[in-house]
C-alpha cells in the first residue's frame, strides 16, 4: 500500500513530526544534554518507521516535497538579513580563516575516499563518492558529480553517493552537539559566556520587545527578497556554474540589508525575521529528515560502512582538535566547530540546527551564526566543485 500525501498534507506531518521530536527531547535529558536538534529527533523516528513498514511490505509514504525548497529558501533568506557590511568589516578575517578550515577537510575527505576505495581494490571514483561530493557537498553536489562518475566507469557510484550523503545527513546532525558541549564544557567556556552576557546587560539595560505589526512587515520583506533572488538566480545560472537555488535570495536580502544600514530609509526587523527564519528551517529539516531512505544503507557492503565510518571519525576529530583551536578556543569557536560537523557532513541548514540546539542551551554565538552561512552556503560550494574536478582528472 502506497500512502500518497499533498503538499499541505506534507507540511502538516512534518509538522507534527516536528512536535513530536520536541516532545521527546524535553522529556528525554539525554537528548537535551546532547543538544540533538528537535527535527532530526522526529525526523529520525519517522523515517525509521517508515523503513520498517516499507521492509515489512506494510506501507509505503510518498511526501510532496514541493514546500521544502520553499522553506529552505525562506531560511537562507532571513541569513541573507543579517549579512550587514558593517559586520563583515568585523568578522572579515574570520571569515577567511573558517573558509581555509573548510577546504582543508574537503581535501582530507578526499585523500581518504580515495585510498580506502584502494584498499577495498575499489573504483577510486567510488571512493570521491563517499568524499566531500556526498559530505560536504550533500545530496546537491552528489546529485551533479555522481552521473559523471558512472559516465567514467563508477557503476552504482550515484547510489553511493546518495546513501553517503544520507549517512552524512544523520551522522552531521548527532556529532555536533556533544562536540561543542564536550568543548564548552571542558574549557569552562561558560565562565567567558557569562562575563559577555553581563557586559552586554550593562550597556543594553533595555531589550527589544517584539512588535506584532513587525511580523507582517517581517515577512513582507522576506517574501520581497525571495522574489527578487529568482532573478538573480536566472542571472547567476547564465555563468554556467552549479550554486544551489537559494544564493540569489540570500543576495537580494543582503542588499536590502545594507541600503537599509547605509540610507535609513526603511527599518529591518531582525528579530522578527530571525523568528520567522528558525520556524522555516525547523519545519525544513523536519521534512528532509522524513524522506530518508534508510534502506539504502542497509543494502552497503561492509567497505561503504567502513568508509563512511572513517569520514565521521575524521569530521569528528577534526572539529574538536582543528576547527576549535584554529578559530580561537573560545566559546563562538566551540559552536562554530559543531557547526562544522553539521555541514562538513551534511548541509548548511544541518550547521545551522545544531548551533541553535547548542546556543538555546548555553547562550547566543553570533560570530559563529555569521561565518556558517557565509562559508558553508557561499564559498565552500566553489571550492569544493574545484577540488572534486580536480581529483577525478588525477584518478
Amino acid at each position: 500500500m502506497v500512502l500518497q500525501l499533498d503538499v499541505i498534507q506534507s507540511v502538516a506531518l512534518a509538522v507534527v513530526v516536528l512536535l513530536l521530536g520536541q516532545t521527546i527531547r524535553g522529556k528525554v535529558k539525554v537528548l537535551e544534554k546532547f543538544c540533538i536538534p528537535a527535527p532530526v529527533i522526529g525526523g529520525l523516528i519517522f523515517a525509521i518507521l517508515a523503513l520498517f513498514l516499507r521492509q515489512a511490505n506494510i506501507l509505503q509514504f510518498q511526501i510532496d516535497t514541493t514546500l521544502q525548497s520553499v522553506l529552505m529558501t525562506a531560511f537562507f533568506t532571513t541569513v541573507g538579513f543579517t549579512a550587514s557590511l558593517k559586520l563583515l568589516k568585523k568578522g572579515g578575517f574570520q571569515v577567511l580563516l573558517f573558509l581555509i578550515l573548510a577546504i582543508v577537510l574537503v581535501s582530507l575527505q578526499n585523500v581518504i575516499g580515495v585510498a580506502l576505495a584502494k584498499v577495498f581494490d575499489l573504483n577510486a571514483l567510488i571512493g570521491l563518492s563517499t568524499g566531500s561530493v556526498p559530505m560536504t557537498g550533500g545530496h546537491g553536489t552528489s546529485g551533479a558529480f555522481a552521473p559523471l562518475f558512472e559516465e567514467r566507469g563508477a557503476v552504482g557510484a550515484s547510489t553511493v553517493a546518495m546513501a553517503s550523503a544520507t549517512f552524512g545527513l544523520i551522522c552531521g546532525s548527532m556529532l555536533g552537539g556533544p562536540i561543542a558541549k564536550r568543548l564548552i564544557e571542558k574549557n569552562n567556556l561558560m565562565q567567558d559566556l557569562t562575563m559577555v552576557a553581563s557586559t552586554q546587560a550593562n550597556e543594553e539595560t533595555t531589550t527589544e520587545a517584539l512588535v506584532p505589526k513587525n511580523f507582517s512587515t517581517a515577512a513582507f520583506q522576506i517574501i520581497l527578497a525571495m522574489g527578487i533572488g529568482t532573478i538573480f538566480s536566472i542571472l547567476i545560472q547564465k555563468t554556467g556554474l552549479t550554486f544551489p537555488s537559494y544564493i540569489g535570495a540570500m543576495f537580494a536580502a543582503a542588499i536590502i540589508r545594507n541600503i537599509s544600514d547605509i540610507t535609513h530609509a526603511y527599518k529591518v526587523t531582525s528579530t522578527e525575521i530571525d523568528i520567522l527564519g528558525n520556524i522555516s528551517l525547523s519545519i525544513f529539516l523536519s521534512m528532509a529528515l522524513m524522506g530518508l531512505k534508510l534502506w539504502e544503507l542497509a543494502d552497503l557492503a561492509v567497505p561503504m560502512f567502513v568508509m563512511l565510518f572513517v569520514q565521521a571519525l575524521l569530521m569528528g576529530l577534526f572539529a574538536y582538535f582543528i576547527t576549535f583551536n584554529v578559530m580561537g578556543r573560545n566559546y563562538d569557536a566551540a559552536v562554530l566547530a559543531g557547526g562544522h560537523c553539521g555541514f562538513g557532513m551534511g548541509a548548511t541548514p544541518n550547521a545551522i540546527a545544531n548551533m541553535e540546539a547548542i546556543s538555546s542551551k548555553y547562550g547566543p554565538a553570533p560570530a559563529a551564526f555569521f561565518i556558517i552561512p557565509l562559508v558553508g552556503s557561499l564559498f565552500i560550494d566553489f571550492a569544493n566543485a574545484g577540488i572534486i574536478t580536480a581529483f577525478v582528472n588525477l584518478f
